[in-house]
Formats: C-alpha cells, structure tokens, sequence
C-alpha cells in the first residue's frame, strides 16, 4: 500500500509503502534495544568466566535452535498470516529480555540463566526469521523488494551502531541490566508498528497436509534449484566459518587491544558503519549491478577485510578493517537474500526463507563451537585467520562454477 510519498528518493523508495514505514520504524527502535542486550550479554558472558569457549558455547545455544526449528517456523509463514506469527514472537521476546533484566538488578544472574534465556530466544528466532524475511514482499512488491531488504540492512545496522554504543556507556557508568531493559521496553515500538498496519494481501490458505510435510516440500523445492541451492551453500559456509569471528571480539578487546567497555561497544559500532554504508549503497545502486558479481565481491572483500582486522594491533585501525568488513559483509548477505527471494515462486517463499534461516543463523552455532574452541587453543587471530580463508575459497569456487547466473 502506498499513500503520501510517491516520489521517494531512490534510496530510500520502498518507504512510500505506508506498511513498510510502520515496519521500519518500529524494528529500527526494537533492534537498537537488540543490539544493546548482545552487546551486553556477550561482555556478561566473559566477565563471569573469562572463556573464550563459554562465549562460543552461550552463543551456539542462542542460534542452536534454529536448526531445528526454522524450517517449521518457514512452514508456518505459509499457512498463517505473517503479522499474526510476528506479533507473537515479539511479545514472547520481549517477555524473555524482560526475565533477564530482572536477574541481572537481582544479583543473582548466572552464566546458566543467560544459556537458558539464549536458547530460548533461538527458539522464538526460529520462528519470527522466516515470517519477518517473507512479510517485506507483501508490504513492498517484487518491484521494491531489493531496495526493502537493503534499507532492512541498513536499519540492522544502523541500530549495531547506536545500540553497541550506547550499551558500552550505560554498562561503564550504570548497572548492565539497565541494557536488558530498555531492549523489552523496545519490542513496544515494532508491536504498536505491527498492530497498525493496514494489510490487504490475503491470508494463506490452510493446508491439510502436516506441518512438518510441508516443511519438508520447501527442502525439496531447494534442491530442485540450483541458483538457490547454490545461494543457500555460500550463505551455509559464511554462517559458519565468516560471521563467528564475532564471538571472540570481546576477548580480542581485553586480551589484544587492552581496551574496556566502551571501546568493545565503538568495535561493534564500527562494523556496524560499514555494513550500514554498503545497505544504501545496495539500495541507490544494486539493481544496476550484477548481482553475481555483488554477491561474490561482497564476500571477498569481507574476507580480506576480516584478514586485515586479526593481524592488526592499531586500535583505530582495527575499527577501519571492522568498518570495511561490514561494507562487504552487508553487501553479500543482501543481496543473497534479494536473488533468493525473486528466484522463488510465492507459495514456496516462506519454507525457502525457513532454510535460508537455517543456513543463515542454523549454521552459527556450528560456527560459535568452532570459533570459541579454536580460539581457546590456538588464540583469537589464527581462529579468525582459518574462517577468512575458508570463506575465500567458497566464493571463488562459486564464481569458477558460474552458478549464479541467469
């Protein structure tokens, strides 16, 4: 649906969609408060055990379940209304951000309630990825769906550079729980946004077949199509061996860097410049560009970004190598996710964003295990060095094949 903003910048089109705006907003201000809460939760994590692999181990459990359960919460976006599954997710969220605020003011907090709470947020990961992914098609069209997921890019990161930032302060001068709950008091923004929205696509109709069957046909779907197939392999290999040298970030802070909260928080904010930076970049000029070509540069360049960042010492160096990696990372994930979407028929997108879900977070805790028990005994920069390469190759094996190509 569009209303009063008929010529919006190129940049930024997909806002003229009246849906798409409420969806905008609410999630920019909830995923400030997400970003806090991560930022916090990883910084708790390593103050209360100093691991390397513990942080590893609690951020496996936060993603784990999303290897069992996405391609039931795919299934599910194609036979419920989206809005409803989301306005349910949301408030379990914001129920669970609430729970661990409340330990933390307590005192009481321990390392197995955060693992606890961790996974149970993976669980209603599960279910809100898909259904949230699929939604943007119907508040937006085909037409402004690339420009839609760049700008969802570019609010996800825009909120990893305040929330991150925003967090270090509040953890170095106030109480740590204080981040938990300003991120529940968030979830209010994206519920109202939800609530008000004015939908006129029609709800899916129900299936008798079950739901697990049905989730199962958007596997075999999958492997009928070798684009997606192949997109879901390099989104699969990133998820495990590219975006986990997040983990150890908190480590390489103390330990390398020498630097406390704050700094750990601009670290975070860093990358999330970048990775803002390349979302409107994909939104003003991705369709104008060969999307093979954005898909695989954006990885390597992630690659060599990342590379840069483990061998370096400088602190505002680091920040610049984290900044780049963003720029790379952002501008290879979104544009993944635009090719899959318009590659696939509209009855089967919720199950394909169910395993696109799968390979995308699913593959994390793979990815977390690795990551914090490589880091544990051979230190943070070789960890980080063996996921660059890995990641490296993928790509050009991918590019060498030429599977992506219409």
């Amino acid at each position: 649906m569009r209303d009063s903003l008929p010529r919006a910048p190129r940049t930024f089109r997909a806002l003229r969609h009246r849906n798409y705006r409420l969806f905008f907003a609410g999630q920019l201000v909830s995923l400030i408060g997400t970003w806090m809460q991560n930022t916090a939760q990883s910084w708790l994590v390593y103050d209360l055990t100093g691991s390397k692999f513990l942080l590893g181990a609690v951020a496996a459990l936060g993603s784990l379940p999303m290897l069992f359960f996405s391609p039931l919460g795919g299934a599910l976006a194609d036979r419920l209304p989206k809005r409803n599954i989301l306005l349910v997710t949301q408030t379990v969220a914001m129920l669970l951000a609430l729970t661990m605020a409340v330990l933390v003011f307590s005192g009481k907090i321990q390392v197995w309630h955060i693992a606890v709470i961790a996974a149970l947020g993976g669980v209603v990961m599960a279910f809100d990825m898909p259904p949230r992914q699929a939604f943007v098609v119907e508040m937006v069209g085909k037409q402004d769906l690339m420009n839609a997921l760049a700008l969802n890019s570019s609010m996800f990161n825009g909120a990893r550079i305040v929330g991150p930032a925003l967090a270090g302060w509040l953890m170095s001068r106030f109480n740590l729980g204080l981040c938990y709950l300003l991120n529940a008091l968030s979830f209010i923004a994206v519920i109202v946004g939800l609530r008000l929205m004015r939908l006129t696509s029609p709800s899916p109709k129900p299936r008798t077949e079950s739901v697990w069957r049905h989730a199962l046909s958007g596997f075999a779907y999958v492997w009928r199509n070798k684009r997606v197939r192949t997109l879901l392999f390099i989104v699969g290999v990133a998820g495990v061996f590219g975006w986990s040298y997040t983990v150890l970030l908190p480590a390489f802070a103390r330990e390398t860097l020498r630097i406390g909260e704050s700094g750990f928080g601009a670290m975070i904010s860093a990358n999330g410049v970048g990775a803002m930076l390349g979302a409107l970049s994909v939104a003003t000029f991705g369709d104008r560009m060969p999307r093979e070509r954005l898909i695989v540069g954006g990885l390597l360049w992630f690659c060599l970004m990342v590379t840069c960042f483990a061998l370096w010492r400088h602190y505002p160096t680091v920040l610049v190598f984290l900044a780049g990696a963003g720029f790379g990372g952002i501008t290879f994930m979104s544009t993944c996710n635009t090719v899959l979407q318009t590659s696939v028929s509209d009855e089967y997108r919720g199950r394909v964003m169910g395993v696109w879900a799968l390979m995308f977070a699913g593959t994390s805790p793979l990815g977390n295990f690795q990551a914090g028990t490589l880091g544990e005994h051979l230190g943070v920069t070789p960890t980080v060095l063996i996921g660059a390469s890995v990641c490296a190759l993928a790509a050009m094996w991918v590019w060498g094949r030429g599977s992506l190509r219409t």
